[in-house]
């Protein structure tokens, strides 16, 4: 008899490291992780974990023989920056990887008889506002608005979210009799930021880079100008939002694609927090006119509204709460561990 398991991809990057640590506190949940680099050691006995490439259908095959899945967090992707510079190869791994990934949890609930949950985390990245002028008259974007990305990475997973809402509600939708479906659960999300994992080439990562340049003493080069602004959230708060979809009645559920966020800052209040913490800090304002181009197409601020009311979407860490108890204190923590380390 095939295992039942909570399968995750791309369980090595930041997202996938916090929601591994999160699920496997509850002894009923078991893991099936998956991704082309190893889990770092102190993650490795929560999970069953195999390094490989989603895009081989012969792997996928062997792990569908031989485990029940009936939850997939789906985080694998080539972040923004480097999916502009290889946007074929963000492609296979955003979108042809996807689609097999659907199709795989498609075919699964047909066998099963009952919908395979498919949670997919998608980004403030799927929008694409035209210039400076409209991002400041619409200060607050709602899902259905401004879908016009302007990356690679915003298309494939603007493109993610369109296939899921395909798979769960239109696959085999000419057959005889029409198969279940899979249940697919989209959270968009703002910027990210972890205090226990390096950025990883996300374009919202100044953010982040500014506060671990900091901690280590290092000088940082911000690459907007200082009064660019996104939404941004912290770790936790991203983990717990993706487990609140997942543990929704399916009844409550308005749409498949649902907005969250916690706070906005512009550049220069992050700098601002930085210096609070670390006064020493050189943090200097460089501005790449192609990457900050990017960062003003995406909106200043989201409307999170439809997952307040379905799903009771609530973030318990806003801006102050999250430098002063996450950030700051955990990116202290990380970098004195690493210099008492190097001087033993």
């Amino acid at each position: 008899m095939r295992k039942k398991v909570i399968f995750i991809t791309g369980a090595s990057g930041e997202v996938g490291n916090a929601l591994v640590r999160e699920l496997a506190q509850n002894p009923a949940n078991h893991l099936l992780t998956m991704d082309l680099h190893p889990l770092p050691l102190e993650l490795r006995a929560l999970t069953t974990h195999v390094e490989g490439d989603l895009l081989n259908m012969r792997l996928l095959a062997r792990l569908v023989s031989e485990y029940e899945i009936d939850v997939i967090y789906h985080l694998a992707a080539l972040l923004s920056t480097r999916a502009e510079i290889t946007p074929e190869e963000a492609h296979q791994v955003n979108v042809e990887a996807s689609l097999a990934l659907l199709k795989l949890a498609a075919e699964e609930s047909q066998w099963r008889k009952r919908s395979v949950q498919f949670v997919f985390p998608s980004s403030i990245a799927a929008y694409g506002l035209p210039d400076r002028e409209t991002k400041a008259h619409f200060q607050r974007v709602r899902e259905f608005e401004w879908n016009q990305p302007r990356t690679m990475y915003g298309c494939n997973k603007l493109y993610c979210e369109m296939l899921g809402s395909y798979f769960s509600r239109y696959y085999r939708q000419l057959a005889v009799e029409q198969p279940p479906t899979i249940d697919f659960r989209c959270v968009r999300f703002p910027g990210l930021i972890s205090a226990l994992t390096m950025p990883s080439g996300g374009t919202s990562d100044y953010a982040p880079e500014m506060l671990h340049a900091a901690a280590q003493g290092q000088p940082y080069a911000c690459f907007v100008r200082e009064e660019a602004r996104i939404p941004f959230m912290v770790m936790p708060d991203a983990v717990r939002a993706l487990l609140l979809l997942a543990g929704a009645p399916r009844h409550q559920l308005t749409r498949q694609v649902y907005n969250v966020t916690s706070f906005s800052l512009s550049a220069a209040q992050v700098r601002a927090r930085v210096l609070a913490a670390f006064p020493s800090a050189d943090i200097a304002f460089v501005p790449d006119i192609k990457r900050e181009a990017i960062i003003d197409s995406w909106p200043a601020d989201i409307d999170d509204s439809a997952a307040r009311m379905d799903w009771g979407w609530q973030p318990e860490y806003d801006v102050d709460r999250a430098f002063a108890e996450y950030l700051i204190p955990h990116i202290q923590q990380r970098y004195a561990q690493k210099k008492a380390y190097l001087l033993s």
